[in-house]
């Protein structure tokens, strides 16, 4: 019995180390896998985006391997606040993200020196809820809107404010994720809202009123903002990322949007029937945005 018992002693201990070797083999290469994964994304072309249609060109570029083909590796990072994409782009977790010059001109007083390789399209409309009978800006007395502090919906808000004289205060409430303030709006958890596409589009199928576009104002504020500390490292990432930039480009404007409409659901989030509603847009090739846009966020 005593034998037995020895035996047995003697093949549990070695099951033990067995599985302690296993354990610490599994550790060994678990940390060596995480070690290849970080030096990959260390290396790759870094893309802080969003879920808007100002970011569908990077989204087509990535899915259709254009990236790939111009010979550079780009890891998106995806973010649903604008906060996050400038926490992103100051601690060099990207190299270029989406952004509006307020916020961009913002971080470049702080120190983060930033330059624009690409304008976007990009534009806002102040909605309502549809419940709170507000058809007049004067009739945002009283109300809150939500938007980001620092940003083009910021802006946008004070210029809706000026314009509309209501009686009383409106109140700028931060919401800085746009899905979270797209479902606020469903919800009829606040009065009105600055969105851009497709969220915007969302909203109007809804019958939220359209009190004030950006567009019809003359200046556009969208960008994707690059690190220029990265510059001498990434410079040649950044070009052949224009260059497929650019392919994407022409792609979206040849076929239209409903063609992408599998990657603005993917990406955006949205539905077949924001996606057949979604206005015509045209993109344009990677330029620096205009003097007097930077000028004015200023």
């Amino acid at each position: 019995m005593k034998k037995i018992i020895s035996v047995l002693a003697v093949g549990i201990f070695f099951i033990l180390v067995s599985c302690g070797n296993s354990y610490n083999e599994n550790r060994r290469l678990s940390r060596a896998e995480k070690a290849r994964l970080d030096s990959i994304d260390q290396a790759a072309f870094k893309v802080g985006v969003m879920p808007t249609l100002d970011c569908l060109p990077v989204y087509v570029a990535y899915e259709d391997s254009l990236f790939k083909t111009c010979g550079v590796r780009v890891h998106l990072k995806y973010f649903t606040a604008q906060m996050d994409c400038d926490t992103a782009l100051i601690n060099r977790r990207v190299q270029i993200s989406i952004s509006d010059l307020i916020r961009a001109e913002r971080l470049r007083k702080r120190g983060v020196a930033l330059s624009y390789p690409i304008a976007t399209n990009t534009y806002w409309q102040l909605v309502t809820n549809r419940l709170a009978r507000i058809r007049e800006l004067h009739q945002l007395s009283d109300k809150m809107i939500a938007c980001t502090r620092f940003s083009a919906t910021d802006l946008l808000a004070d210029i809706a404010i000026k314009r509309g004289h209501p009686r009383y205060n409106v109140y700028k409430i931060q919401i800085n994720d746009v899905k979270i303030r797209l479902e606020m709006l469903i919800n009829n958890e606040m009065d009105a809202m600055l969105l851009t596409e497709p969220q915007a589009t969302k909203a109007r199928l809804l019958g939220s009123p359209v009190l004030l576009d950006s567009r019809d104002m003359g200046f556009h504020l969208g960008v994707f903002a690059f690190r220029e500390a990265d510059l001498p490292e990434r410079s040649q990432q950044l070009s052949a990322f224009l260059k497929a930039y650019d392919q994407a480009v022409d792609s979206i404007n040849k076929h239209g949007l409903q063609f992408y409409g599998s990657l603005i659901t993917k990406y955006c989030g949205s539905d077949p029937q924001t996606i057949k509603a979604l206005p015509s847009l045209v993109f344009t090739h990677a330029q620096s945005p205009r003097r007097r846009d930077i000028e004015r966020a200023r």
